[in-house]
């Protein structure tokens, strides 16, 4: 089980997405924008950051950065439709960093948490 920290600011998304990952067993905390998140990982232990990259405000890149900096060992999936936005920036995202391109299936997005936090 892992403890994670989901940042989606569509409502119906991070609704959907918790829900499943909390019958895949783990332990998620789903907030509504980078700013909550930043707020809540200040003071929670995380393993995984799952992250629009698209939300205003405190976007899911400088969430990850700022997070990582608080978690050395924070693993990040950043789940956007802007993939190749995320890609053109990966020389400044943490080192354990994936991307996952919307529209993803949910056994999808499961089997990369599972596949990315035992590697």
């Amino acid at each position: 089980m892992a403890r994670i920290l989901l940042a989606e600011d569509d409502d119906s998304i991070r609704v959907f997405l918790a829900r499943a990952l909390r019958r895949a067993g783990h332990d998620v905390c789903a907030l509504g924008d980078g700013e909550t998140a930043l707020s809540w990982a200040a003071s929670h232990p995380v393993d995984l950051l799952l992250a629009d990259v698209v939300m205003p405000g405190i976007d899911g890149i400088e969430l990850a950065r700022r997070a990582s900096d608080m978690h050395p060992l924070l693993r990040v999936i950043f789940i956007t439709g802007f993939a190749a936005v995320a890609l053109g920036e990966t020389e400044a995202l943490p080192r354990d960093t994936a991307v996952l391109a919307k529209p993803f299936h949910l056994r999808q997005l499961v089997g990369e948490i599972e596949r990315f936090l035992a590697a």
